[in-house]
């Protein structure tokens, strides 16, 4: 995998708005929010895309949704509701490939999004 924004940011070469950390995750606002909240979850450890994953990876896939999961519930808009996505390669909408899931809250989403 190519070094991107994402392993900078993890190594804190390049500044982010973070705001959830442990030993294996990291969150952090997105520059170019598509909803009032929109948050990324990053694992610290790079993966470039969700088809690298592996068997081996199913607890850290797990932890990166727990963790988006916790932080909506104690920001307090986990009862109103808010979407998880996670984009895979170029025409799933991918354009960092180090693996994120996006958190986006604060407004009524629509399917199709948009």
């Amino acid at each position: 995998m190519t070094d991107t924004i994402f392993s900078k940011i993890v190594r804190r070469e390049i500044p982010a708005d973070i705001v959830y950390e442990d030993d294996e995750v990291l969150a952090f606002r997105d520059l170019n929010p598509q909803a009032p909240v929109h948050l990324l979850f990053i694992p610290k450890r790079p993966l470039a895309t969700l088809d690298d994953a592996a068997a081996g990876d199913a607890e850290l896939l797990g932890k990166l949704l727990l963790a988006a999961a916790a932080y909506a519930k104690r920001e307090g808009f986990a009862g109103q509701g808010y979407r998880t996505v996670i984009n895979c390669n170029e025409d799933g909408g991918q354009t960092v490939y180090h693996l994120h899931v996006h958190l986006l809250a604060g407004r009524r989403m629509h399917w199709p999004p948009g």
